[in-house]
């Protein structure tokens, strides 16, 4: 553990301790969450817009601030409580749903609203559909409910977990898109998340890339053989995600990118093209028992040599069992042999691991969207006090 990293926890930990917390809580360090948003839009090429993708950073307050620092007013939600939260806090932003919803969950979406917002509702929400059978549903549930539905139309570029291929089928899709008053079509969306992860051997995840980008552009072409220019330029052509929205350099193929989990940095985000971003969000939770020595349980009634108490120094936290790795203090692990515990979890570390009773032990997510909705205080450290406590959204599926 480096000179550095003890002086950053240490700095924390007493603001934490000034703060009165003293239970687990997620601490977002707001300094390096607005570095990594000034990164990010410097990533970005001229004219390419950027669409928060809520489900990675539920949390209103934190949703808000990156909209304002990013100076964006585009949303991606997920199911039809977070679009129905996403109306409530930013209620003239645009919100694209990241995937197609049953059409039962989106009449629920608007039973949820008072009658005389949901045109307006309508007005904000791009809905994704898939596939033909998707688009007669919601063309039918627009027509009950008396609303034009805008509706944008997911693209398979390689990721194969559903979406429409340029080709015929696609062609009749546009051309019933384009014969409905009930519908308005507002885009094409290719997510392409496999291309960070794809080997590059014998040039696998290069021509991946260039097939990912070929396909998305013959469908554009498919789409625009139906559609006036004016009309195209005020579509969504949405690709990318935390992992590839650095590929973009150019507006060519998309003309926005979504990105979630970037500003925030968990683990799982740990990648080439993210190298210039810093971890921004960690779990702080109390050491309420440390002891030197490793221990496990009844091994005084054993004759096995590897019941014996081995050096180390044994820690069970308050809390545990989240999607989280410890980082401070250094050298701190999980025990296998223990197992896991979302009560009070055992973590093993050197000897001379420098740790009181009550002191914090930081972890970092693997991932956000998941670990973010476990804590109901979400602490803003501004570099040398938590100026602010955030509560996380409600849970939604």
């Amino acid at each position: 553990m480096s000179a550095a990293n003890t002086e950053y926890f240490s700095k924390v930990q007493k603001a934490l301790t000034r703060a009165g917390l003293a239970e687990p809580v997620l601490v977002i360090d707001r300094p390096r969450l607005d570095a990594n948003i000034r990164q990010l839009k410097t990533m970005l090429p001229a004219d390419m817009g950027f669409r928060i993708v809520a489900k990675s950073l539920p949390c209103g307050p934190l949703l808000a601030h990156i909209a304002s620092r990013a100076k964006t007013d585009r949303l991606m939600s997920f199911n039809a409580a977070m679009a129905l939260q996403m109306l409530e806090l930013m209620p003239k932003a645009d919100q694209l749903i990241g995937k197609p919803l049953p059409a039962a969950a989106v009449s629920g979406l608007f039973d949820a609203l008072p009658r005389r917002k949901r045109a307006a509702a309508a007005r904000q929400i791009q809905f994704l559909v898939d596939t033909p059978q998707r688009v007669l549903q919601m063309q039918k549930l627009a027509r009950g409910q008396k609303l034009r539905l805008r509706v944008n139309l997911e693209i398979d570029v390689g990721l194969h977990r559903g979406g429409m291929e340029p080709g015929a089928a696609l062609g009749k899709m546009l051309d019933a898109l384009r014969e409905t008053p009930d519908l308005e079509l507002t885009g094409l969306m290719g997510y392409e998340p496999h291309l960070s992860k794809i080997p590059k051997q014998a040039g696998w995840r290069s021509r991946a890339r260039k097939g990912a980008g070929a396909v998305f552009m013959a469908a554009r072409a498919q789409l625009a053989a139906r559609h006036t220019a004016a009309e195209i330029a005020n579509m969504t052509f949405n690709m990318a995600g935390s992992p590839t929205f650095g590929l973009y350099t150019s507006t060519t193929h998309a003309n926005e990118i979504s990105a979630g989990s970037a500003p925030v940095k968990p683990s799982d985000f740990d990648l080439p093209i993210l190298k210039a971003f810093q971890p921004a969000a960690f779990i702080a939770t109390p050491a309420l028992k440390v002891s030197r020595g490793i221990r496990l349980p009844a091994h005084e009634y054993t004759d096995n040599p590897l019941g014996k108490p081995q050096p180390g120094t044994t820690i069970f936290i308050h809390g545990g069992y989240w999607m989280a790795r410890p980082v401070f203090p250094g050298r701190l692990k999980n025990s296998a042999l223990f197992g896991r515990s979302s009560n009070q979890e055992m973590l093993v570390g050197p000897a001379r691991t420098d740790l009181a009773v009550d002191d914090f032990v930081f972890l970092r997510p693997t991932q956000s969207e998941a670990v973010f909705l476990q804590f109901p205080k979400i602490a803003v450290f501004d570099g040398r006090r938590i100026a602010d406590i955030w509560g996380p959204l409600p849970v939604s599926a």
